[in-house]
């Protein structure tokens, strides 16, 4: 090998392995679990759940008194009351990944967990 076809493959090498760093890193770091709560369509309020050191309880009301207590602990979230008459939202029980939201058709509020990966991200890719 000539001079000029060492420095390509030794530049070469060194692309892959900036490359490799690079992939190895962003694939390792857990990216932000977000609590998205809407109300009647309109994002109202974003939590990120990491970052939650106590439990706590957030009201949402509605029209003609519909109201719904959301409880937010780290890393998962619930409807834990509702005015709703069916009490599916409550009976969902707590969430802490992206596959399913909580939703609450009678008094439009829907929790939704963005980012974080879950299991079934990781098994489908």
């Amino acid at each position: 090998m000539n001079r000029t076809t060492k420095l390509v493959v030794i530049l070469l090498l060194v692309v892959v392995a900036v490359c490799s760093l690079y992939i190895f890193q962003t694939s390792t770091q857990p990216s932000a679990q977000l609590l998205q709560i809407y109300q009647h369509g309109t994002l109202v309020q974003t939590i990120d759940l990491s970052h939650v050191q106590e439990p706590y309880t957030i009201e949402l009301k509605g029209e003609s008194g519909a109201y719904n207590t959301v409880s937010v602990e780290p890393g998962r979230v619930c409807i834990s009351h509702a005015s709703c008459p069916d009490q599916v939202c409550v009976h969902q029980g707590w969430i802490s990944d992206s596959t399913l939201p909580i939703v609450c058709l009678p008094n439009e509020i829907i929790l939704e967990i963005t980012g974080g990966g879950s299991d079934l991200d990781t098994i489908a890719g």
